[in-house]
């Protein structure tokens, strides 16, 4: 019955975390929210949070900071009509540093200082008329993000000798609608949109040390227009048992980070690309969704699509020397560059199944991915290769107990053999890790938390440099928290 003159719902949640060992992390989200009524059928629905999080790798000179702000304003209409318009903002900035260990791991030395920042904006408006038995949504969206890199490198003595700045925006807006409709045990579904991208305001500028410039690049203004759909159908035979099948299109346009910012990992270095063409993705697949008994759902798909033009890290040559648009590679290090190769083949298979019952809950997982490369030019050795960091085998159990207050959860993870490079000469081995987590509610509005993660602390190769050097994923990790609400 009745509105509060102020809010509908104020809800803060506060989290610390903290741990010892050869990382360190200090992570501070926040997250307020405020809903209210305008009155008749609309409401406005305010949302704010922020974050900060910093981590070190083990060595000095290896801090990463990262820190943002989202908001948005969403007013909706409950009506006869159902309509919501959109507008948000997002605020972030990444910092880090990369250094040189020298051999008998007694000394480091600073090689790069990145500070990333970044902004996105963005508007949606959206109306679901009822049409009879068919629901329909038809809107507009508009998005923008820009960022640059501001980077120190080169060091010589502790002081660079070189900086760099480079960084553009890219922009997207479009038209969409869908409609579904479902009788009988048959139902039906599709979307269309079409969508204009704009890539602009591309630099690259490299000053020494003294100011001097040495490097001073403008990018051309890159638009074209995008149109992406997908088609479902859908037939239940009976209760316990339906078949799906759909078909898609859908595209991606080259993030910043792949147009102007280049990046290293160990002795390796990576180029960024400003002439990148947008991913273009083609797609079908069919399932079958399985209810055995009360509580229990198993649902299997397979899976074939084409990814044209697909952006990949391609190898051009190796150190030591001094590379375009990343510098000085040392000695067994690999120069590569972001570049669209002719298309990546996906084949696969993806089985979920969840149980409850009473206070009990279970989900497994598994998916089964094979993909190859189509490529030639430049890229012509990557041709029959599996993509970089593609597991062939991934898969997941959970179980979960809850009753009252308290709740208790475990999860097991396998990530199959991968390999970290383009050309599949650097495998990364399988692992196995295990999750736990504890919740515990004092009241209606503070919770105590408590988590690890990667409990046996199973060595998990994150990164594998052409020199050897490995770069691990997270340790074994705990977590203790307090929610507030």
């Amino acid at each position: 019955g009745g509105v509060s003159p102020v809010t509908d719902l104020l809800a803060l949640e506060l989290a610390a975390a903290a741990f010892v060992g050869t990382h360190l992390l200090m992570s501070h989200p926040l997250r307020p929210g405020l809903v209210q009524a305008l009155g008749g059928s609309t409401e406005a629905q305010i949302n704010f949070s922020t974050f900060a999080d910093r981590r070190t790798r083990g060595t000095n000179f290896s801090i990463n900071r990262q820190r943002g702000s989202d908001g948005s304003l969403r007013l909706v209409g409950k009506g006869a009509a159902p309509w919501s318009a959109l507008a948000y903002v997002q605020k972030r900035r990444f910092d880090s540093q990369f250094a040189a260990v020298a051999l008998g791991r007694n000394s480091a030395s600073l090689t790069l200082d990145q500070r990333v920042p970044a902004t996105g904006w963005g508007t949606r408006v959206e109306v679901a008329p009822k049409l009879g038995a068919i629901g329909a949504r038809v809107g507009a969206e508009w998005r923008r993000v820009s960022g640059e890199t501001d980077e120190d490198f080169r060091f010589i003595s502790g002081a660079p000798t070189r900086r760099r700045k480079a960084g553009g925006r890219n922009d997207i807006g479009g038209l969409f609608a869908a409609a579904g409709w479902s009788e009988g045990g048959w139902s039906v579904a599709g979307d269309v949109r079409a969508d204009r991208w704009t890539m602009a305001e591309g630099r690259l500028i490299e000053n020494d040390r003294g100011g001097v410039l040495l490097t001073n690049r403008r990018f051309a203004r890159r638009s074209g227009w995008e149109g992406s759909g997908r088609f479902a159908i859908g037939h239940a035979l009976g209760e316990t048992l339906s078949l799906r099948a759909a078909a898609y299109r859908g595209w991606r346009l080259p993030t910043l980070n792949e147009l102007y910012r280049p990046f290293r990992a160990g002795a390796d270095a990576t180029a960024a690309n400003e002439a990148l063409d947008p991913e273009r993705l083609r797609g079908i697949e069919a399932g079958v969704d399985w209810a055995p008994m009360r509580g229990a759902q198993v649902a299997a798909t397979l899976f074939a699509n084409r990814l044209d033009g697909a952006i990949a890290n391609v190898s051009l040559g190796r150190g030591p020397g001094v590379f375009p648009g990343v510098g000085f590679v040392a000695a067994n290090g690999v120069y590569r560059q972001r570049q669209n190769v002719d298309a990546i083949r996906t084949r696969g298979l993806e089985i979920d199944a969840n149980w409850a019952s009473g206070p009990w809950r279970s989900s497994l997982s598994y998916a089964l991915t094979s993909a190859r490369v189509e490529a030639d030019g430049a890229a012509l050795a990557l041709d029959g290769k599996r993509p970089a960091q593609v597991a062939r085998h991934n898969a997941s159990a959970s179980l979960g107990w809850a009753r009252g207050a308290l709740g208790l959860d475990a999860t097991a993870r396998f990530i199959g053999r991968q390999y970290e490079d383009d050309n599949n000469t650097r495998a990364l081995p399988a692992a196995l890790t295990f999750d736990t987590s504890a919740h515990f509610a004092v009241s209606r509005r503070l919770a105590l938390e408590a988590r690890a993660e990667n409990l046996v602390d199973t060595e998990v190769v994150a990164t594998l440099g052409s020199d050897g050097t490995r770069e691990r994923a997270l340790p074994r990790t705990l977590w203790v928290g307090v929610r507030v609400r």
